[in-house]
């Protein structure tokens, strides 16, 4: 990797800092350019990890010592889980979550999806291959480190004295080595594809010939092959969108020289990441004096910043509307259903016979095994998003654009040393690494950059068309519009010529020419909230190909309001003081919390509430009086879901009922959605409409039974427990149009956060000078409840505060609270 030195403002009071903190190092000019003989971890407010080193090994050991110390049980339930051990130590019926979304698969399940991957070494296999494909040295570099730091954590600490209870004396916490990190990496870039695919990948099994040859000879018609194909279809989007709804997101906002007030460019990083698990993300600052200096979150394990900012730019990523994966209807022989057609010659599966140790209920040690399928196209799955794909005339086969990519760690290292939003695009171009996300940032020089380029699938317009099946198009065209839904395609695989073409300008074979996908430079703003790159800013709509996303189609609520905070506050027409952003009013607008869904429908609500005879609405047989909902939907005149609003609960429960799941347009409003005006369209809710009353009696008498009054505070409903202390939480759930995205949710049986505002981050670049940033790790930097930071920077979010960030030696050594690790 071709190292960039980007304008680190590192003075030589580097080392006279780091003596005040009682390190070994000397001081001097050399080690100022240098770093520190050895890893250096200066912990800031809120346990913070600053570490400087003078290597990439060293900084990995600093990175690795200091991950294992706040989070030791969650990273190794993750090294557990990539090494198919879960069932070996935790059981084969427990669950494990290792897909995106968090929906849940068996422990069974995840040992035979990841066995199989470690059974064909398709790791192993990354590892020896050259850069771009294979890990850059320094990549290689900074991993060995974090292995010493993780292990030597390990070592001094001893797994019976752990703190946290969660893994305290385990018998599966061990050392760690480098096939480790990088099988978890993998994990995490493949996640996009394991989450909806992984149950039917090792559930799939040929039907006996008897049950084949039966199914052939009741050859549906024409008509019944249309009608099936628009249910499969219909059923695998709609679990799709059911699933999306309740996963992973994000929202981020770039901010140019023209849209700023007091400084060249702006970034908000707000992604909507699990607050559990093995995808929690963890902050630190990583520095290398004259090499990297960049400062925000990783997912946890990781040594490298994922979002975040050096001293020239700034970026984050949202989860984008592509599929990275496809599949394949192969068909297959009634008498032999092992055997499929290709370009007219029949060609037989392989199988792979995959076995995993299983903890018995006697506490002996056995074994499952199970045999899985695959065709040229990839392995063969029995189900998309738990919807069925009968394997009986044909069957179905997987190709993931991510199985053979470990380039998404060469594109974090390269992002952590930007030197702008130029930059940013050749390294997304040049090591098309991005498993599923988009990436905003910008610059010193005053730029905002949108950029959908990712691991995308070869899938040109004309090739889809030639190519796919009726229940492919019914995917692939979104034919049934609901919101955030990638378009999944179903290629015939009766065709050689259906695979995904190698591209001559492509990074590896598969994957769609980097030139071809979506980005965008402005000066006022760009900006993401989870749908296509098409109104990346409304004044520019972009074009791409199908397989990226839709265009002209309605825009999810949270896209609406993050694109009208954006135009609001750059015109000065929001209520709020001048124009342009600054760091206050940007903080501020994020926890307003304001609910575009409240903003186009509430009133609305509150006459067809007042509308009804006598306030009375047959639900189910039972008659619901709705009347006291009204005025309590009618003083909640603010819209927001800020911890003591009243109304917004209220509203909250009865909007998912009304629209959860479904796309904005199919909702009951006066004015249709216009692909003229898409950031006000569709709009005017129909207060006379069923649906409406319904969802409002059906709210009103779930709470009543939950014994929760109507007028209920947000912070009464809605909050998170640390060690017996209740914290409230504002924000809502994404379908409200709220940006700060809080999604409850069952955690081990109670309620608690599972997904939504993670790490949160805002940066400001002036034309000179350091960074200003100040940010938020809404679920604190510990899993460990005897930790210190197990909740503190929760409560801050709890009550609307920001950390102000240390960047600088001399912010970082004025720290109070400043304590000092030397890994000797």
């Amino acid at each position: 990797m071709a190292r960039r030195r980007s304008r680190a403002r590192l003075p030589l009071a580097v080392m006279a800092a780091v003596a005040v903190m009682g390190t070994t190092a000397v001081a001097g000019p050399s080690v100022a350019e240098a770093g520190p003989d050895k890893p250096t971890i200066r912990y800031t407010e809120y346990g913070i990890p600053h570490i400087i080193a003078s290597t990439w090994e060293g900084l990995g050991t600093g990175y690795g010592y200091a991950a294992a110390k706040d989070n030791i049980c969650t990273l190794a339930d993750t090294y557990l889980m990539v090494n198919a051990q879960r069932s070996r130590y935790l059981g084969p019926a427990g669950k494990a979550s290792p897909g995106q979304s968090q929906n849940s698969t068996s422990n069974l399940n995840s040992d035979l999806y990841f066995q199989r991957i470690n059974d064909n070494q398709v790791v192993e296999r990354l590892l020896e291959q050259p850069a771009p494909n294979g890990p850059e040295p320094e990549v290689k570099e900074a991993i060995r480190g974090y292995v010493q730091g993780y292990n030597r954590y390990l070592a001094e600490t001893g797994v019976g004295n752990i703190t946290d209870p969660a893994c305290r004396g385990a018998a599966w916490v061990r050392p760690i080595t480098e096939l480790d990190v990088y099988r978890h990496a993998h994990a995490e870039i493949i996640m996009g594809t394991a989450d909806p695919l992984l149950d039917g990948l090792v559930n799939a099994a040929p039907p006996g010939a008897s049950a084949a040859a039966a199914a052939a000879a009741k050859a549906p018609t024409a008509a019944q092959r249309a009608k099936s194909a628009r249910e499969t279809g219909r059923r695998i989007r709609e679990a799709m969108a059911a699933s999306r709804s309740d996963s992973m997101g994000s929202n981020a906002l770039a901010v140019g020289a023209q849209g700023t007030s007091g400084g060249t460019s702006m970034l908000l990083a707000n992604p909507h990441f699990p607050w559990q698990g093995k995808n929690r993300m963890w902050q630190s600052q990583l520095t290398i004096p004259g090499e990297v200096n960049v400062s925000g979150a990783s997912l946890l394990g990781l040594p490298a910043v994922n979002i975040g900012h050096n001293d020239d730019v700034a970026w984050s990523h949202t989860v984008a509307t592509v599929a990275p994966f496809g599949l394949f209807d192969v068909q297959v022989d009634p008498l032999n259903p092992t055997m499929y057609l290709v370009d007219g010659a029949w060609q037989r599966m392989t199988s792979q016979r995959v076995s995993v140790d299983v903890l018995n209920a006697d506490g002996s040690v056995g074994k499952v095994d199970r045999t899985m399928w695959s065709t040229r196209y990839g392995p063969v799955t029995a189900s998309v998003q738990g919807i069925p794909l009968p394997w009986v005339v044909s069957a179905h086969a997987v190709r993931d654009v991510n199985m053979d990519n470990l380039r998404a760690l060469n594109t974090w290292f390269h992002l952590d040393q930007a030197t702008d939003v130029h930059d940013v695009v050749n390294t997304l171009e040049t090591t098309q690494g991005v498993p599923f996300f988009n990436t905003i940032a910008s610059d010193r020089e005053g730029n905002a950059l949108y950029a959908d380029i990712q691991a995308t699938p070869n899938i040109t317009d004309e090739h889809a068309q030639s190519c796919l099946t009726e229940t492919g198009k019914i995917l692939f065209n979104q034919t049934l519009r609901l919101p955030n839904v990638p378009p999944v395609s179903i290629f015939d695989g009766k065709r050689s010529a259906c695979d995904w073409p190698a591209d001559p300008n492509a990074v590896a074979p598969g994957l769609l020419d980097p030139r071809k996908q979506p980005r965008l430079i402005r000066s006022d703003f760009v900006g993401n909230a989870n749908d296509s790159a098409w109104l990346a800013n409304p004044e520019q709509p972009l074009s791409f190909p199908r397989v990226m996303g839709d265009t002209a189609a309605p825009r999810s609520l949270r896209t609406q309001e993050l694109i009208l905070t954006a135009q609001n506050r750059i015109n000065g027409t929001d209520g709020l003081p001048g124009r342009g952003f600054t760091p206050e009013n940007m903080r501020h607008l994020l926890f307003a919390d304001n609910s575009r869904a409240a903003d186009l429908a509430l009133n609305a609500t509150v006459k067809g509430c007042q509308d009804v005879p006598f306030g009375l609405v047959l639900v189910d047989g039972n008659l619901v009086n709705i009347s006291e909902a009204c005025p309590i939907l009618a003083a909640w005149k603010s819209h927001d879901f800020t911890a003591d609003s009243r109304g917004s609960w209220l509203f909250e429960n009865y909007w998912y009922r009304l629209a959860g799941g479904k796309g904005v347009e199919s909702l009951p409003w006066k004015v249709p959605f216009d692909p003229k005006d898409p950031v006000h369209t569709p709009n005017s809710l129909d207060p006379g409409n069923n649906a409406v009353r319904d969802s409002l009696a059906r709210t009103v008498l779930a709470m009543r039974n939950a014994g929760i009054p109507l007028n209920t505070a947000l912070s009464d409903a809605q909050k998170v427990t640390r060690n017996g202390e209740q914290i409230p939480i504002h924000g809502s759930i994404h379908e409200l149009g709220v940006l700060n995205v809080v999604t409850p949710g069952l955690v081990d049986g109670k309620m608690d956060i599972t997904f939504g505002s993670s790490f949160i981050q805002q940066v400001r670049f002036a034309a000179d000078g350091p960074p200003q940033a100040s940010s938020l790790l809404t679920y604190s930097q510990s899993a460990d409840p005897t930790s210190p930071h197990y909740a503190d920077q929760t409560r801050l979010f709890s009550a609307g505060q920001w950390v102000t960030e240390r960047f600088t030696e001399e912010q970082i050594a004025a720290s109070p609270a400043l304590e000092t690790k030397v890994l000797d």
